[in-house]
């Protein structure tokens, strides 16, 4: 009746606290000591004859593959992992729940503390001294936890293994089922089920020595316990800031991950007294952009002191050091101040009079996009021969306007105008740039912002600074239908390596059929 089944290992996370090493690896994967932190408990696990293993994974699920062959796990996949806390990855693993150890992959537990017997449900918790943002524990004289809260002073907290009874498991299943389903509980911990019904369930706390069960929160945390993360992480990213720097990787601090951008990851940085941020390629740029070019856009709009400061560009792989602004925002595409003020910046950007040596000519995007699509089997949608045809016909109707080409930015989302702590406005991230018409950008922060069509028009007045004629407006709404289906495409491609835009894509697609029909009914 004692005995225990089986573990669950929570491991689908991306683990953002500890960038830049979680880019290239899970959090419960990276080693210390020599030894992945989930391998260190898997083996514990079996030392104490538990050989029925259940591994949660998402993020970069395929890195864990090996563990089935080394440990004779199982893996289970959370398709939800970006999207819900880690209450979606004990509902994917519910009906595993019996005499149950629960822990978390990224937990490094320096002496065992499992059993091949349990007595009673339990939570692994350290003593905290001073204040701390964990989750505070009050026991009974019994050592029954009674209350939680967020935060305290000198107190027990959460953290580490978890031991569920099966008849603990029997009763929670349900709560947890109960939860999930349950509007508004996205974020939901499944901690916080139980602390939502902690009268109904008995868990006693189980006191570890600080000194025992770690959880590292950041790099910086991991250098103090494991020298070697001081000098040599194997990490690239980290090898081309400490070679362009010419600084030790411990020089190295204060990591924190960016907002995930669509096509690249980041994260920022601090060496002595000045921060940057460091651009690292996502999965399938380097066939997308052409980094060559990029690095000449760059080059060319140095002068014009709008764009992001570049300290490095790799123009061959695409890693790119910047300076970091402190206190820099993103723009409101719904703002009208920001609205008028990223207009001025791209109408700055239109009449500068730069050339560089390439275009973005939309039509031909689009039909590499959807070479590479079919190379992938990446299409999705089932009407999409019949749109691309709708695409082909429009571009050669565009095409037929001859509208002389300026130097345009082209990824012209919201969130690439930021508005500094002087006020002033910058627009970055640059890749896609390139000679074409000046409506494109009009047309693409129309889809980024996900305007209205009176709202795309409203935005094509601001920047006209009139009201536009009725060649304007079919150049916009012909921009939104291939804007909308080259980055449907480019999402399609993107989601062939595993990465995940939610309903991104539809969207984008979208656009592409309905602005080809206001095209087509504005042009008769």
């Amino acid at each position: 009746m004692h005995k225990v089944d089986n573990a669950i290992i929570l491991a689908a996370g991306f683990g953002s606290r500890f960038v830049p090493l979680t880019f290239d690896l899970p959090k419960g994967l990276i080693p210390v000591k020599g030894t992945p932190m989930v391998e260190r408990q898997i083996v514990q696990l079996k030392e104490k004859n538990i050989h029925e293993i259940v591994i949660v994974v998402g993020y970069l699920k395929e890195k864990f593959d090996y563990l089935i062959d080394r440990y004779n796990v199982s893996l289970v996949f959370n398709p939800e992992f970006t999207i819900k806390n880690n209450l979606s990855s004990l509902y994917c693993t519910r009906n595993y729940l019996k005499n149950t150890y629960i822990l978390s992959a990224d937990n490094w537990i320096e002496n065992s503390i499992f059993n091949t017997y349990e007595d009673e449900s339990w939570y692994s918790c350290i003593y905290k001294k001073g204040e701390t943002s964990e989750w505070c524990v009050t026991t009974d004289d019994s050592g029954r936890i009674i209350n939680v809260i967020v935060g305290g002073q000198d107190s027990w907290v959460m953290l580490g293994p978890v031991f569920l009874s099966e008849s603990f498991s029997d009763r929670f299943r349900n709560k947890i089922e109960e939860y999930y389903h349950k509007t508004g509980t996205e974020n939901y911990m499944w901690e916080n089920v139980f602390i939502d019904e902690i009268d109904k369930f008995d868990l006693y706390i189980n006191k570890q020595s600080g000194d025992n069960v770690y959880e590292f929160e950041n790099l910086e945390e991991l250098r103090v316990f494991d020298p070697d993360y001081g000098n040599d992480t194997l990490n690239k990213s980290l090898k081309i800031i400490s070679n362009v720097f010419n600084v030790g990787e411990k020089k190295i601090i204060g990591f924190q991950c960016m907002k995930s951008g669509m096509t690249n990851k980041s994260f920022s940085f601090t060496i002595g007294n000045a921060s940057y941020i460091f651009r690292k390629p996502g999965e399938g740029s380097d066939i997308l952009i052409n980094r060559k070019q990029e690095k000449a856009v760059y080059n060319a709009i140095t002068k014009l002191h709008i764009s992001d400061e570049n300290i490095y560009l790799n123009e061959n792989t695409g890693e790119k050091i910047s300076i970091f602004y402190p206190n820099a925002v993103n723009t409101d595409a719904h703002k009208l101040i920001d609205i008028q003020d990223s207009m001025k910046i791209l109408q700055r950007v239109h009449r500068c009079g730069i050339l560089v040596g390439h275009s973005f000519d939309i039509g031909n995007e689009i039909e590499r996009y959807m070479l590479l699509c079919q190379g992938k089997n990446a299409m999705r949608f089932t009407d999409y021969k019949n749109v691309h045809k709708n695409m082909k016909r429009l571009f050669l109707i565009v095409e037929r306007f001859k509208i002389p080409q300026v130097l345009c930015h082209v990824d012209c989302n919201p969130d690439n105008f930021i508005r500094l702590r002087d006020n002033t406005i910058k627009i970055i991230d640059w890749e896609y740039s390139g000679m074409g018409d000046p409506l494109m950008d009009i047309a693409m922060y129309s889809i980024y912002a996900y305007y209205t069509k009176e709202e795309a028009l409203r935005l094509l007045s601001i920047y006209l600074n009139r009201q536009p004629e009725r060649n304007e407006i079919l150049r916009l709404y012909a921009y939104m239908a291939l804007g909308g289906y080259l980055w449907s495409l480019w999402a399609e491609y993107k989601q062939a390596f595993g990465v995940e835009f939610g309903n991104y894509g539809m969207k984008m697609y979208r656009y592409a059929k309905e602005y080809y029909v206001h095209f087509m009914d504005q042009e008769e």
